[in-house]
């Protein structure tokens, strides 16, 4: 599968594997929350997730995230 989603989006998936909230990922990208939610929603869109728990586990099945000690 061609990765479909973007490089910030990535990042914000990387940090929603690794369990941070919305306003910590903001704070750690230096973006709103508003835009956290909006790349999680465009995640969820993309990889076609129904919950969190299966947006990380549909990116690893495809290749998109692979397994890293931390982020």
């Amino acid at each position: 599968m061609k990765n479909p989603i973007s490089q910030r989006e990535f990042e914000v998936l990387e940090l929603i594997a690794f369990e941070y909230t919305d306003p910590e990922i903001a704070k750690k990208l230096f973006i709103s929350k508003h835009t956290v939610r909006s790349h999680r929603k465009n995640l969820m869109l993309k990889l076609h997730a129904k919950k969190t728990a299966g947006l990380i586990r549909i990116a690893y099945e495809t290749g998109i995230m692979q397994i890293k000690i931390s982020a």
